[in-house]
């Protein structure tokens, strides 16, 4: 996330800073199912659910609702461990705050009400395990990513987003922090922003909350970015004073190494009525390629592919005798992150804070997921889709005026699966492409013919076979 975002989180900060669980509200975890992959057995289904930032909860001091906690106050917090001994966190009305689920479809609303009426919810969630307790942790070195979206709802200067930071998956639990991932604790990313808790203790010394941060979506109707954002150490850790800034003294990259279409100079690539058309959902599929093809390995690539309609937007290049071309000469395509791009295109933080194969170790580690929208009265989110970035005004980003004409903003994430290269997606022999859905998928025919695994990691998608990379300031 940008710094924008930081921004915006700081402000929510004090909105919640309970680590207990309180009673008063019952915490009930929207069910959000979704698939694991392999190329042997298919996809099978996770009944995993969502579950809020602790941030966004009411607080109170333990067994008195009425009586809110802060932090400031010195008898209920004259230290940090006393401190989140004597605050509550509550549960959560989802629906109320603009997230519902249905299936295996997720909706987050940024707005309740309309015209001068709107409340702004900006609600973020953490996709939790089976066990309803611990964060799930994604493991996707060489692995794929995919979900299908709809973003006709996401105007200028909203962001529609969903990304992985290497949270724990626990969510900080201990003995001061009873609450833990169940409750929505632990947050941290590489913009190493200030919170009024870090991993369970209350925050006095003003330290960040930093770790490594993959923002595999961010992105509106107009316009679409994907950024790694490294940081110098593993996992959840503080920084103090410049440590938490940028530059040589950060220890983490804020700016990350990213790539957009429009900022390449594709601007009716992805856009409404565009070669991927915004104004219709479509599927997004991100593979973290390694060098050796292992999970052990280097992190090489991290690629980007879009379908929509049943079809690669732009069609695999086959020979006459159906073959697929190989990819092996296509090191920075269309939606390609490598080291060389990044060192080309200055990302200096990046790299020095680990590159490519920093952020591959922190995938192999595993991350959680998170799903966002929000707006930003900072900087109008201009650097999303404004200017170079995309088509919106320096202004359309002023939530007053997005408040105003885009009151309905909201984005849908569905069928979110990850797994093995290719196992995400299966191709039937005529060329079309069918979601993976279940294990039986692999079994079924499509005109008396099998289904074949789709092996996107050596599959050339010719038109696609475009530099759009930049980096993201």
């Amino acid at each position: 996330m940008s710094s924008s975002a930081a921004a915006l989180l700081l402000f929510l900060g004090g909105a919640a800073v309970a680590q207990q669980i309180g009673t008063a509200v019952p915490e009930v975890h929207p069910k959000l199912p979704t698939q694991f992959c392999t190329t042997a057995g298919g996809c099978k289904t996770m009944q995993t659910s969502l579950v809020t930032d602790a941030l966004s909860r009411a607080l109170h001091a333990v067994g008195q609702p009425s009586v809110a906690c802060d932090v400031a106050n010195k008898t209920q917090c004259p230290d940090a461990t006393t401190c989140s001994k004597n605050c509550a966190l509550e549960g959560y009305d989802y629906a109320a705050h603009g997230v519902s689920t249905t299936g295996n479809a997720m909706t987050l609303r940024l707005f309740n009400g309309s015209g001068t009426s709107v409340q702004t919810l900006s609600p973020r969630v953490y996709l939790l395990a089976e066990d309803d307790k611990n964060y799930q942790l994604l493991k996707l070195a060489n692995q794929e990513f995919t979900y299908d979206v709809d973003m006709s709802k996401v105007g200028c200067g909203v962001n529609g987003a969903l990304y992985l930071s290497e949270m724990d998956a626990s969510g900080g639990r201990s003995a001061a922090n009873q609450a833990g991932a169940q409750y929505g604790t632990g947050y941290c990313d590489a913009q190493c922003f200030n919170t009024t808790f870090i991993n369970g203790l209350a925050n006095f010394n003003n330290s960040g909350a930093c770790c490594n941060e993959m923002d595999i979506w961010e992105a509106n109707n107009a316009a679409t970015a994907m950024t790694p954002h490294t940081c110098s150490d593993a996992g959840l850790f503080q920084c103090t004073g410049d440590a938490c800034g940028r530059g040589a003294a950060a220890v983490c990259d804020k700016n990350g190494c990213g790539i957009n279409p429009y900022r390449a100079g594709a601007k009716n690539f992805y856009a409404p009525g565009g070669s991927v058309d915004t104004s219709k959902p479509f599927t997004v599929v991100t593979q973290f390629l390694t060098s050796d093809n292992a999970t052990t390995g280097s992190l090489a690539q991290i690629r980007r592919l879009y379908i929509q309609n049943g079809k690669m937007v732009s069609s695999a290049t086959k020979s006459s005798n159906g073959s697929t071309t190989s990819l092996s000469s296509l090191a920075t395509g269309f939606g390609t992150i490598t080291e060389d791009f990044c060192t080309q295109n200055g990302a200096t933080d990046f790299v020095r804070l680990g590159g490519l194969q920093g952020m591959g170790k922190s995938l192999a580690r595993g991350m959680v997921l998170i799903f966002s929208i929000w707006d930003a009265a900072g900087d109008f989110m201009t650097w999303l889709d404004s200017g170079e970035a995309g088509p919106c005004s320096a202004t359309q980003g002023d939530p007053k005026i997005i408040a105003m004409n885009n009151s309905d903003a909201a984005v849908t994430f569905s069928n979110i699966r990850w797994g093995d290269i290719g196992s995400t997606i299966k191709m039937s022999p005529n060329g079309s492409i069918v979601a993976a859905t279940d294990l039986a998928l692999s079994k079924q025919t499509s005109g008396g013919a099998p289904l074949l695994s789709m092996s996107l990691s050596t599959t050339i998608l010719g038109g696609l076979a475009m530099g759009f990379g930049y980096l993201l300031m």
